[in-house]
């Protein structure tokens, strides 16, 4: 889940050198966070106009952790 998190978040970004995915640990639901982080500049460019990007990146997240029965969340730092 996270390279498929950076996958996205480079192929979106300028700069995909300051692309960094970090995971917590589950917490007592059984859900995992996932924290993007991107340089400051292309924060507009990973949100989106009015979060359509956002909505996107975390449905396919969703999506992708119903295959292995998981509960992710995503937050764009």
């Amino acid at each position: 889940m996270q390279d498929l998190l950076t996958i996205i978040a480079k192929g979106l970004v300028e700069n995909p050198d300051a692309v960094n995915v970090e995971a917590d640990a589950p917490d007592e639901e059984g859900t995992v966070v996932y924290h993007i982080h991107v340089a400051e500049d292309d924060m507009g460019r990973i949100i989106g106009k009015q979060g359509r990007i956002a909505k996107a990146i975390r449905t396919i997240a969703r999506s992708a952790a119903v295959r292995t029965e998981q509960k992710v969340m995503v937050e764009i730092d």
